[in-house]
């Protein structure tokens, strides 16, 4: 794992371009601190840096940029193409490879670049990457990013006329490192923020800088300075392609194929040339990965969690009797409140935009824990995504197919009866329920799904499931919030449910904007490489080839989530040690405002502060604030989403 920057002149080179080049790979250094690379063409105005993180082929043969055997390309890559080896293989038999230098997957992408070009070699490809490629011989630039969007790659001009760069990198302080960048906070950016919390899509917060969409190449020259961007992979596609010819066979089938295909994918991704972990937290999905790694492995793997004081926010309990059964070597860490805290002042550093899913702290933690014992640990992010695990499919499916034959109106007031009661009351209520059907803080659930009642469609439902501020063109001034994925670029996705249509949003949008944004940030900002094997694209068109009923089943007056994979996980651990009511990765947020965060938090929220930077209305923040200190409602997430931006803007843009 690595990261890469760069930049391509509209002119020619003026100033020291190396020193400029060099500030700009410095602001990454975490991402790759074993060395640093230059190649720049002062004629052609292009300039390619790397940092690296050196995991597989430590020798300087894997250094980076790299020149392909032909010199026609010139690569800096961050990711790790898994079956390299197979690649190899193919090109020995059409006699295109080269003589091979060392072993890197770095050389491998380079020789399928001269043998098949580039397009052809990522469509062969099975990995996590993004990407910068000089073609000598066209003259001209290609940035590209994996399928499902594990690797961040940003790009944008800046400047104008004869001084306009089109600068690129793998984090937006790599490109405010280059003097031509004009850091200009994008105003409707921020609204998608506020609704997402995180900004979404190929936006980026500064105006006029983009994030590449996943599985996508975009090319870019000083002949054409406009970028043209063309897909490679579709995730929205092999939703359909898997909805539209699903897997025929028997339930034990498709669990016997998600088996095989998950083992392969893990044992792909467990190669390295340094120490290698997981994360496991105890749930389905870490556990998952972890069975499936230890079955392949010769020794112990190494496993690490998290654990907390608070009840309901500790699971360091359950993954610790997996590790047990499992065998591997595990390293825990109960972490104190004090210890998360102190995490909040590296977020905007780290996060490098506004972002602000809270478990972001505990996953940095587990980053900086696994990064003591080991350079790469895999992950099981994506399951929640690809085999229906959120509590709110089968919620808010249940609630749509009760409640969608009632009129709207009579929908309207129920929702508006329900709000009534705080969530603490309805927590209070909730706790007659009987433990193996009751949602984890339901109050605030039934508040967040009282959307559900007033919604017209599926579409409106997910939307309002998923948003943090209802309407945030009234909180950020002079603010209008562009269409995205949920509002206004929805692809149509023929033929799916309602509970698939929701998941596959979450794949094309949480999972790419929120999730993967989140674990690579906190990862690398402790120079850790993560892997997550869900992710490997065949196990993403597998997954959506079955049937909804293989994923979330009603059962005895409950849903059970995700049941393949489920059923795979019990092929290797005891079923009793896996099933209880979900739990979020998170941390207290909630009571730390109303403790020992206030002070900090009321500062950032300060009505005079906000008039004085004139980005936010301070009135509905400083309602809500003052609801959530009083204790009638949790408005946690809405204001951590305030209080993420304005940290953001302080260390940023003070």
């Amino acid at each position: 794992m690595c990261g890469l920057a760069g930049y391509l002149l509209a002119h020619d080179h003026v100033g020291d371009p190396r020193r400029v080049l060099s500030a700009m790979t410095d602001a990454i250094a975490h991402r790759g601190p074993d060395s640093q690379g230059q190649w720049l063409d002062a004629e052609a105005g292009i300039a390619l840096g790397h940092r690296r993180l050196a995991v597989v082929d430590l020798s300087p043969a894997g250094a980076q940029p790299m020149r392909s055997a032909s010199g026609r390309y010139v690569l800096v890559f961050n990711g790790e193409i898994y079956n390299h080896l197979d690649l190899r293989m193919d090109m020995q038999k059409d006699g295109t490879a080269p003589a091979w230098v060392g072993h890197s997957d770095t050389e491998t992408l380079l020789a399928g670049f001269d043998g098949w070009g580039v397009q052809a070699t990522l469509e062969r490809a099975v990995g996590m990457f993004a990407f910068a490629v000089w073609d000598r011989l066209q003259r001209a630039l290609t940035l590209g990013r994996d399928r499902m969007g594990e690797k961040p790659l940003y790009y944008g001009w800046q400047g104008t006329s004869a001084s306009a760069v089109f600068l690129f990198g793998s984090e937006l302080k790599a490109l405010r490192a280059n003097p031509a960048f004009n850091a200009e906070v994008d105003r409707d950016s921020l609204c998608l923020y506020m609704r997402h919390m995180a900004v979404p899509g190929s936006r980026s917060i500064y105006r006029g800088v983009h994030k590449l969409p996943p599985g996508t190449l975009l090319t870019v020259s000083q002949q054409a300075p406009e970028p043209v961007i063309r897909s490679y992979w579709s995730g929205s596609a092999a939703v359909e392609r898997g909805v539209a010819h699903p897997f025929s066979g028997t339930m034990g089938e498709a669990v016997d194929a998600l088996e095989a295909l998950l083992k392969a994918a893990v044992g792909q991704q467990m190669m390295a040339d340094v120490p290698l972990g997981a994360f496991l937290s105890g749930g389905v999905d870490s556990s998952a990965v972890v069975a499936l790694m230890q079955a392949q492995s010769t020794r112990p793997v190494k496993t690490f969690t998290i654990g907390f004081h608070e009840p309901g926010y500790d699971e360091a309990e359950y993954a610790k009797a997996v590790a047990r059964h499992l065998g591997t070597e595990h390293t825990e860490l109960v972490v104190t409140p004090e210890q998360a805290m102190a995490v909040i002042a590296r977020l905007p550093s780290l996060y490098d935009e506004p972002f602000a899913d809270s478990s972001q702290i505990p996953t940095f933690l587990v980053s900086q824990l696994a990064r003591q014992h080991v350079t790469v640990s895999l992950s099981g992010d994506a399951g929640d995504e690809l085999f229906g695990g959120y509590n709110r499919y089968p919620m808010t499916a249940h609630l749509w197919h009760r409640l969608s034959v009632l009129p709207l109106p009579l929908r309207r007031a129920l929702a508006w009866g329900l709000t009534r009661f705080s969530p603490q009351t309805l927590n209070r209520v909730a706790a007659w329920v009987p433990a193996r059907a009751r949602w984890a803080n339901v109050g605030d659930k039934l508040h967040k799904g009282a959307g559900v009642l007033a919604s017209r469609t599926i579409d409106d439902l997910y939307l309002g499931v998923v948003s943090n501020w209802d309407d945030p063109a009234a909180l950020v001034i002079n603010g209008v919030e562009p269409a995205a994925i949920l509002t206004g670029q929805r692809p149509e996705l023929p033929g799916l449910s309602d509970v698939e249509r929701m998941m596959a949003l979450d794949m094309l949008s949480y999972l790419p904007d929120d999730i993967l944004t989140k674990v690579d940030r906190a990862a690398m900002g402790v120079s850790l490489e993560t892997r997550v094997p869900f992710l490997d694209h065949r196990v993403v068109e597998f997954a959506w080839q079955l049937p909804l009923a293989y994923k979330l089943r009603y059962e005895n007056g409950s849903y059970t989530t995700k049941w393949a994979l489920r059923q795979v996980l019990y092929r290797y651990v005891p079923k009793a040690l896996i099933e209880r009511p979900k739990m979020g990765f998170g941390v207290p947020i909630d009571a730390w405002l109303r403790g020992p965060l206030r002070d900090w938090a009321e500062d950032l929220l300060s009505e005079v502060r906000l008039r004085r930077e004139g980005y936010l209305n301070p009135v509905p923040i400083q309602r809500r604030w003052h609801e959530h200190l009083s204790g009638r409602r949790n408005w946690q997430h809405q204001l951590w989403a305030v209080l993420m931006f304005q940290a953001w803007l302080e260390a940023n843009h003070a």
